[in-house]
């Protein structure tokens, strides 16, 4: 396996869990009730989950 290989396959796994912390994330704020705190075009919004 080469580098390349290697950083490709490292940042697919990095990805792969920051998709399953925002899916864990957006989770956690629906059997809460609390508002998800984004920034939209510069600015802080504040959103429900769906």
């Amino acid at each position: 396996m080469t580098t390349v290989e290697k950083q490709i396959e490292l940042r697919d796994k990095i990805l792969l869990g920051l998709k399953k912390a925002y899916a864990k994330l957006i989770e956690y704020k629906k059997q809460k009730g609390t508002e998800l705190v984004i920034m939209k075009d510069g600015k802080i919004v504040k959103i429900k989950p769906e």
